[in-house]
């Protein structure tokens, strides 16, 4: 099956989410977004996998889904998800945590 890249996200702009979809842009990057402010069961997810409502949360899904196919590596009781590569996810990442990420899952060369 073909992989897809889901960014989770809001309507209402972050850096992070600006500096994500910079790096997207750049490197040609398809993606589709998932608006958590609009979506409570999306809001429920990232809740689940952050532990807070962090984003822009990135994660490789099938084509089609929504989440990954594996759950992510759990994060200690109110850790920072913030640039931790836990497999098929990353939340929070700055620029070359994104692209090292992008590269292992051979989003990007």
């Amino acid at each position: 099956m073909t992989q897809e890249l889901v960014m989770y996200n809001r309507t209402m702009g972050c850096p992070l989410v600006s500096l994500s979809r910079r790096v997207l842009q750049e490197h040609n990057v398809i993606y589709r977004d998932i608006f958590i402010d609009k979506d409570p069961q999306a809001k429920e997810r990232v809740l689940k996998w952050t532990g807070f409502l962090a984003v822009p949360t990135l994660v490789v899904v099938q084509a089609g889904e929504d989440v990954p196919g594996e759950e992510p590596e759990v994060l200690p009781q109110g850790a920072s998800p913030r640039g931790i590569d836990r497999g098929l996810m990353i939340t929070e990442p700055n620029e070359q945590q994104l692209i090292q990420w992008l590269q292992k899952h051979h989003i990007i060369g």
